[in-house]
């Protein structure tokens, strides 16, 4: 992949949220970016730890800190110059608390630009707004609604995309998607293919995805439009191989029922099903059962005409060696093949997909 920074060096801000579900882009940023040069993470509860041992049992040398102040004096001390701070923090209904209003205040102080991504925008907050005028730094508000001139309708383009078209979807919120679907489009390059992925989040963003919209900042009459425009304008401008597209919440989930509208207006080849076999119920919703996975399977193929092509598992409260007993069982109940591409990399999967590719 290609590894010019979009941006600068950052530090990465997931104040009680690191290696939970509320940290998922802070997990992201640390995992892959190229818009950033992930300097540090901050979480007082993982100080002094490595943040690629703390969540992937994988050292990536990018520390964690306790406080804004000492991650930010530890990268001076080492010569490397903190140009951001990236809210990676994901909360259910994206809002800031107290602790982390502070947490800002303290970074701009120090003339850090401030990357967003919640629902709660800092350039709303007067107080923000004149903190950062006055200490001469950017406030970024990812998830901030693009004006009406900017957004597309749906037009019918997509049926101009010759390439093949993957859709990873979940059977949850949080349970992995987008990394799964980086880590199909790194494989895919890997195998000397030319792959684009589409990003619908604030995180895809974060990490420089490309072609990149920020599905949940929309005015619902443009969400397909944007979809099929991104998709359009990566194939249009780059002629790949295969386009993968980010999935966002889950069909059948009660909060963030996602995933309709990339079916609907990405209209993909086939459908890779990311799942977690240890969770039971809905993130964070738990009177909410998750549907079981047959069920969720032959709903995505119902609405969209299309076919699951293999499962991708997360292997959350899980250990390494249970991996494979329960990617086979899985397979056995359902009859498609299942990888967990997170602990055994992409290759068996692309070689699967590969077979698909358009000639």
């Amino acid at each position: 992949m290609n590894r010019k920074l979009l941006d600068g060096n950052a530090i990465v801000y997931a104040e009680g949220a690191y290696n939970t579900h509320n940290g998922k882009t802070a997990h992201g940023l640390v995992r892959f970016t190229n818009r950033y040069h992930i300097l540090s993470v901050v979480d007082s509860r993982y100080a002094g730890q490595d943040a690629g041992l703390v969540l992937d049992g994988i050292k990536n040398d990018i520390p964690i800190f306790g406080d804004v102040r000492e991650a930010i004096y530890h990268s001076i001390g080492n010569g490397e110059i903190p140009q951001y701070m990236v809210i990676g923090l994901a909360p259910d209904g994206g809002r800031l608390d107290n602790r982390t209003r502070n947490d800002i205040k303290k970074a701009i102080m120090y003339r850090l630009h401030i990357d967003c991504g919640l629902h709660d925008f800092l350039t709303d907050i007067p107080e923000m707004r004149e903190l950062a005028e006055h200490h001469k730094v950017r406030l970024r508000d990812i998830r901030k609604t693009p004006s009406r001139e900017d957004l597309h309708f749906f037009t019918g383009n997509i049926e101009k995309v010759n390439c093949l078209k993957l859709a990873v979807l979940g059977t949850d919120s949080a349970i992995g998607k987008r990394t799964t679907a980086w880590l199909i489009v790194q494989g895919f390059v890997q195998a000397g293919c030319k792959a684009e992925l589409i990003g619908t989040g604030q995180t895809a963003w974060m990490q420089g995805a490309r072609y990149a919209i920020i599905l949940d900042s929309l005015i619902n009459d443009f969400v397909s439009g944007e979809i099929e425009n991104a998709v359009y304008q990566a194939w249009k401008n780059e002629n790949p191989d295969v386009i993968v597209i980010e999935g966002q919440g889950s069909l059948l989930n009660p909060a963030y029922p996602g995933g309709f509208e990339i079916l609907a207006a990405g209209r993909p080849d086939f459908i890779i099903l990311q799942h977690a076999p240890r969770r039971r119920e809905y993130d964070g919703f738990p009177r909410y059962p998750l549907h079981p996975l047959g069920q969720q399977i032959n709903a995505i193929e119902t609405i969209s005409g299309r076919k699951v092509i293999a499962i991708t598992l997360n292997h959350e409260e899980m250990a390494l060696d249970e991996i494979p007993d329960a990617c086979s069982k899985i397979s056995g109940e359902i009859g498609l093949p299942v990888f967990d591409v997170l602990a055994h990399g992409p290759g068996e999967l692309v070689n699967l997909l590969s077979t698909k590719l358009k000639k």
